[in-house]
């Protein structure tokens, strides 16, 4: 019996997660519960799961919080972000599944590390920031940080039963998002309703643009990188729209090891929570005679710049990935609002890695330096262009 703490339990991921945990109440717990604004969801959750502890970001959500359960069940409730930190280095834990959106998830990821917690990772923005400092302190305690993507998953597939010698390249699929075929005309006149309808996925605000700009797989590159550890010029991507093939390594013999499998996202969440084993998942199989086409393509940089941005960050290092997605952060929030257009996101990005004197990042409190700045010099930027 695993006992699982959930960061973000009310978005996309958390759902999904919670729906593998109840079906299989044999062989998981959930004691701890963590969400953002969405009290009504969380409140169902709780009466349904019964975690001993809970936490959201605001103090007065908390409270209204507390004054909702009316008896039926009565967990302590915490709020902030040392209330999530206290959450995800719950005693009562061993497993804590890593899934708030953005920035925000990377402390608690990373003090979850440090409490000798296993972690099931779905939080990009913590191993873009500091993937470094996570696995060192994860190698350190001998404890797994399993891939929740499902690119991730796919590849921790595939490289099992394998030796990492013989590993020549690992090739990250994407589905090339809504606007795969579209002009960069017009991609600058798309609306975010059009940018939030991903083709293959049902996904949170901020992923669902981050997959429209194919910054998500710039994300999952560096990503890739640090949980394999890999060199840089041992991962490419290339497009491949019917999200059917998950991804894949190459071998030196030239031997190809796929994942194959719905795009579901419960299937990688089942195996990051079941690891090394494949529990049921009670989803409709895969049915290969059904499937007429499976297709690749290269990406296209032109039209993808945050991509491009993405590796180009990667290649560099330091703090310019904690820059990345400091700007990322502000511009997507800035493009939902209505404040910029699509391809303004990839501009404000652009010229705040420009601005920015990259320098090394060996601890957490220089990782937060660098987010801070990212943020203020991606706010400048957006009210130069405007």
């Amino acid at each position: 019996m695993k006992n699982i703490s959930i960061l973000g339990s009310t978005g996309s991921i958390g759902v999904s997660a919670l729906e593998v945990i109840k079906a299989n109440p044999d062989k998981y717990n959930v004691v701890a519960l963590a969400a953002g604004r969405n009290i009504e969801l969380l409140l169902k959750q709780i009466n349904e799961f019964r975690p001993i502890l809970v936490a959201v970001m605001d103090d007065g959500l908390a409270k209204e919080l507390a004054g909702m359960f009316k008896g039926t069940w009565d967990p302590d409730v915490l709020s902030g972000a040392e209330g999530i930190i206290r959450l995800s280095t719950l005693d009562g834990a061993d497993t804590v599944i890593s899934a708030m959106s953005g920035a925000s998830g990377l402390l608690p990821t990373y003090e979850a590390v440090r409490a000798g917690k296993h972690i099931a990772l779905a939080n990009k923005e913590a191993m873009v920031m500091a993937g470094s400092l996570i696995m060192k302190e994860a190698e350190k305690r001998s404890i797994p940080v399993l891939p929740i993507d499902s690119e991730h998953s796919a590849i921790l597939q595939s490289l099992r039963g394998h030796l990492k010698e013989d590993l020549r390249r690992v090739i990250l699929t994407a589905s090339g998002g809504p606007f795969r075929n579209f002009s960069l005309e017009e991609m600058n006149n798309v609306t975010p309703s059009q940018a939030l309808n991903h083709p293959n996925w049902d996904m949170g605000p901020k992923i669902s643009i981050d997959s429209a700009t194919m910054m998500n797989k710039g994300f999952e590159v560096i990503e890739a990188k640090w949980l394999f550890d890999l060199e840089m010029d041992q991962i490419s991507i290339l497009i491949h729209p019917q999200s059917i093939i998950h991804s894949m390594v190459e071998y030196r013999d030239g031997a190809i090891m796929a994942q194959m499998g719905v795009p579901d996202m419960r299937i990688p969440i089942s195996y990051a929570l079941s690891y090394p084993h494949h529990f049921e998942t009670h989803l409709v199989p895969l049915k290969l005679d059904e499937i007429k086409d499976l297709s690749f393509e290269k990406p296209d940089f032109e039209r993808f710049k945050c991509l491009a941005l993405a590796l180009k960050a990667a290649e560099i290092g330091g703090s310019m990935p904690v820059v990345l997605n400091g700007a990322n952060e502000i511009a997507v929030e800035s493009f939902l609002q209505g404040m910029i257009k699509f391809l303004d996101i990839s501009c404000i990005i652009e010229k705040t890695m420009e601005a920015h004197e990259p320098f090394p990042v060996n601890d957490i409190e220089a990782v937060m330096a660098a987010d801070r700045w990212a943020r203020e010099a991606a706010i400048n930027v957006r009210k130069s262009l405007y």
